[in-house]
């Protein structure tokens, strides 16, 4: 360059109008913008040509940015562009861009290279680009790529951004690995959102670091060409995941407004609302949340081979509220939630659920899930009999103090586990059941014991035994004697006092067989009962 004061450009330059006009633009600080007055002609996706009016080369713009002139006297230097064509690929890997730089409704007509590169805050709203390159990319504020148009995928794997990263209406296409953003091991020191985002590929962000909230409300993720739509394991999220719907102003998202922050909870008039849509698998395994992860009004369209993938997340409460689909599955294994709030309709059907070793306290249902629903919400998830999620949910149920429901879900246990024995053990199970219920209707044995002995002492009036030794055994009482028989272990005293003979042989060993199995199904729920409290 010439002397480093005198803010001229280097000799040898040739720079255009277009570009001697960023130059200056440069060193004032202001905008240096270049749209026509048709407004059709300044989308930088459309279809019409940018000529050399309205170009400039990528090389000037990284000579500015890298090794710019000084600003003017009482201005701050800054590459503010409108409405710009780059030509070439602006490469600025491994430099240290110091100056503010926005770039509105630009057109790049080669990727944007910025490997291993420093900014402070970068903004690059409503542009069209061929591929952001952007691995280990370090910035003290904010990247914000709003409303930009990438077709051939974003990297930003190990990507420190400082404060926020802003990808809301972003449209960006899969590269040649099948990625539309490969974010593996970013950080950001606040607020991700990707808010009615569309990415077409694989969303990945493994072990990503998100020093707030992550939000994807209104977004749809479809990748048709491979399984997953969304791969994040062992993503950490201080706050919460927002997978859910978005609301906005329909005037404003056509004037191309970024939509703020939040989610509107009550629409007002002129506010549409967009769900969360995902069209392939997701994987969120080993997460950690510290708030909640959210999939309210989400519509889930997936394969038979893929699922939804919560293994071994941690987080205080998981918002199951969205739509399913006909096939694919939601996997729980070893999660661990303490609130867990969902709807009936939300779940998958049978053979769509796996939660072996998920952990839950509390069930927080939204709208009606009567306990026959939930029973077929554990059914689907148990193919084959397995206690674990039974318990789960009665321990949730007790703990709640709906204890009536919490013996309806051990009593469903037992009858499930009743098809798995073999022939003599389910006829067993069967007896137990119609009797006593498993022992978790106790009241049901009062009642057998009640009409059981109320026949046979109708029986014993009747049919009075003989005494075993005359005059020496207590006198005949076909009440006290009938009890006798009933009751297990309690003496007293008629039972060795008579001799049955005949048909009397019969009733009495039918009685005390019944009398052990009403006492014995009784006292085994009486124990399970104890050891769960």
């Amino acid at each position: 360059m010439t002397e480093p004061h005198d803010g001229e450009p280097p000799t040898g330059l040739d720079l255009t109008t277009a570009e001697w006009g960023m130059w200056q633009a440069f060193r004032m600080g202001a905008t240096h913008d270049l749209r026509v007055a048709q407004p059709e002609w300044n989308d930088p996706s459309g279809p019409h040509p940018w000529g050399p009016e309205r170009s400039v080369r990528a090389r000037i713009v990284a000579l500015l940015l890298l090794d710019g002139p000084p600003s003017q006297p009482g201005r701050v230097s800054a590459l503010k562009l409108n409405g710009v064509r780059i030509t070439g690929s602006l490469d600025l890997s491994g430099g240290t861009v110091v100056p503010y730089v926005e770039m509105l409704n630009c057109r790049f007509d080669q990727q944007v290279l910025l490997p291993e590169c420093r900014f402070t805050t970068l903004r690059l709203v409503g542009c069209a680009i061929p591929r952001l390159e952007a691995a280990r990319l370090r910035t003290e504020g904010d990247l914000h790529l709003p409303r930009c148009v990438v077709q051939n995928g974003i990297r930003l794997t190990d990507a420190h951004i400082g404060t926020d990263l802003l990808l809301n209406q972003v449209v960006v296409r899969q590269d040649r690995r099948g990625l539309s953003v490969a974010a593996d091991g970013m950080s950001v020191g606040q607020d991700l959102q990707a808010e009615l985002m569309r990415s077409y590929g694989e969303l990945s962000m493994r072990g990503a670091t998100i020093g707030v909230s992550l939000s994807l409300r209104g977004s749809t993720l479809s990748n048709p060409y491979g399984r997953r739509a969304l791969n994040a394991p062992q993503m950490t999220v201080e706050r919460t995941l927002y997978l859910t719907a978005a609301g906005y102003s329909s005037a404003a998202f056509a004037s191309g407004f970024t939509p703020p922050y939040g989610i509107v909870t009550t629409p007002e008039r002129g506010t549409r609302v967009q769900r969360f849509e995902c069209r392939g698998g997701i994987r969120l395994d080993d997460g950690r949340f510290g708030d909640a992860v959210d999939f309210s009004q989400a519509r889930f369209v997936l394969e038979a081979d893929q699922e939804l993938s919560l293994r071994r997340i941690q987080t205080p409460e998981l918002r199951f509220l969205g739509e399913w689909g006909q096939r694919g599955r939601v996997v729980l294994s070893g999660a661990r939630i303490v609130n867990l709030v969902d709807r009936a309709e939300s779940w998958p059907g049978p053979g769509g659920l796996v939660m072996a070793g998920f952990s839950y306290e509390n069930l927080i249902p939204l709208g009606r899930f009567p306990l026959s629903r939930r029973l077929e919400w554990v059914a689907a998830a148990t193919p084959e009999y397995a206690p674990e999620p039974y318990e789960r949910l009665a321990g949730a149920l007790r703990d709640s103090g709906e204890d009536a429901d919490a013996r309806e879900v051990l009593l469903a246990k037992q009858r499930r586990r009743r098809e798995t024995l073999p022939l003599a053990g389910k006829a067993w199970g069967y007896l137990q059941d119609w009797m006593v219920a498993y022992g978790y209707r106790p009241g049901r044995a009062a009642v057998w014991m009640a009409v059981l002995w109320a026949a046979a002492t109708v029986y014993f009036t009747y049919h009075p035994l003989t005494p075993i030794k005359e005059h020496e055994g207590p006198a005949w009482n076909p009440g006290l004697y009938a009890l006798d028989l009933l009751l297990p272990v309690i003496d007293l005293g008629q039972g060795q006092a008579w001799r049955p003979t005949g048909a009397a042989q019969w009733v009495v060993a039918a009685l005390i067989l019944l009398g052990w199995v009403l006492a014995t199904t009784v006292a085994a729920g009486a124990s399970r009962l104890l050891r769960r409290q």
